[in-house]
């Protein structure tokens, strides 16, 4: 399902970060968030990657897992997924019709200043739907990707077994604040009393804020090369902490980030309680296993995707294309949403190509070819708009080499599309 009605009148409703509408909503509709134990996964980046490792890791040892995540990349589906599957057309029409009928009286009785016929955004509509199939679905795990931050995020109203932070970087500074320390306050917003919570590889000045709301919350609190350690590689990767760990772990997702990524899932895994705890041989599997599409991503032997679409994201990408094996000049399609610092993203990944064609697809959030190019000017390679992403990936192909698509997932997902 590429959209449904109700989702584009719930898009109209734009942004309304909060929790008590929909925390509200849930308690109306008999608390589905809390019928199925969960793991609650937040960060700058490295979420999504780490939310399917735990899932695979889960699932290889027959437990039945949901996972939430977004935004999707080509199908609507793809961001409720039960037992590895998205939720097939009819399921998710039926269920999206449901809550927004439930949700239109519930508004009219307890939020009558909201908009009439929009009682919830898009997010929350799907975060509500997610939820409840999880629960009609009688799941042994759900593993739930925020949205947006964490503490005014719609995930953000279900008590986790285990909670994760995996990175901290700049990105929407318009909503979640101007520094690292105000991104990781809001970042730290998913801790709950008395849960344990798991942190990636974190600046300090983001650690501080995490790990003294931590302490006052009475969390017990695991730091990425603190109280548990990775080592190793791809291909042989270990992971210890004080009375335990696991090695000789193949890490199926490319990328040296994904060892960070893969040693925080690990550990999160052995949080669980008992009774939800995965065997090793489970973990060794699921983490060969595991597929994040549009991460690293190839297309066939000479388009890898990738959705970096922040600083950050774009280091990592830098990185793994440093490390590649390819002597053929490289090409970087680049399109990004309005509200991303793109000339920082094109700025880092530059030195990894030989030119950078501008594209847009066409979501609504998407900046014009043109108007992308014309911020990069000044780079110290040739920078082209390329028009839309149908006319500029066969435009790209075109010349020998590797093609990179990145700088959103929009565009990722536009690219898988185009290639099948």
């Amino acid at each position: 399902m590429r959209s449904h009605p109700l989702l584009n009148r719930a898009a109209q409703a734009g942004v309304r970060l909060g929790i008590e509408r929909v925390r509200d909503l849930l308690t109306h509709l008999g608390s589905p968030q809390d019928a199925v134990p969960s793991v609650h996964v937040g960060g700058t980046n490295g979420k999504g990657s780490v939310g399917s490792m735990i899932a695979a890791c889960q699932s290889a040892a027959d437990k039945r897992v949901g996972l939430f995540t977004s935004p999707h990349l080509q199908e609507v589906n793809e961001r409720i997924r039960v037992a590895g599957q998205p939720l097939p057309d009819a399921e998710l029409t039926e269920l999206l019709e449901e809550i927004h009928a439930d949700a239109t009286r519930w508004a009219a009785e307890h939020c009558p200043e909201l908009p009439e016929g929009q009682p919830l955004t898009y997010f929350e509509l799907l975060t509500v739907a997610g939820f409840v199939a999880f629960a009609r679905n009688k799941l042994d795990l759900s593993v739930v990707e925020v949205g947006l931050g964490g503490r005014l995020d719609a995930t953000n109203v279900m008590t986790p077994q285990v909670s994760v932070i995996t990175t901290v970087a700049l990105d929407h500074q318009d909503r979640l604040g101007p520094d690292l320390g105000s991104i990781a306050g809001e970042k730290a917003g998913i801790i709950q009393p008395g849960v344990p919570v798991v942190v990636g590889r974190l600046p300090q000045e983001a650690l501080r804020v995490i790990r003294l709301t931590a302490l006052e919350r009475g969390a017990p609190l695991h730091v990425l090369g603190e109280d548990f350690h990775p080592s190793g590689s791809h291909g042989d990767f270990v992971v210890g902490w004080a009375d335990g760990g696991i090695s000789e772990v193949t890490v199926g997702l490319a990328g040296a980030h994904q060892l960070d990524n893969a040693a925080v899932a690990i550990r999160a895994l052995s949080l669980l309680p008992p009774l939800l705890r995965v065997p090793d041989g489970a973990i060794r599997e699921g983490m060969a296993q595991v597929r994040h599409a549009g991460r690293l991503e190839w297309l066939g032997e000479r388009v890898l995707v990738d959705g970096a679409h922040n600083p950050a994201g774009a280091t990592a990408l830098a990185a793994a294309l440093d490390a590649m094996d390819w002597d053929q000049p490289r090409t970087l399609l680049l399109g990004a949403s309005d509200d991303k610092d793109v000339r920082a993203i094109a700025s880092i990944l530059a030195p990894q190509f030989g030119r950078i064609l501008t594209t847009h697809c066409a979501h609504d959030r998407a900046r014009k070819a043109g108007e992308l190019a014309q911020d990069l000017v000044d780079l110290d390679i040739p920078v082209m708009p390329a028009g839309p992403i149908e006319e500029a990936l066969p435009l790209a192909l075109s010349e020998p080499g590797l093609v990179v698509v990145a700088g959103s997932l929009f565009t990722v997902g536009a690219a898988r599309d185009l290639l099948g």
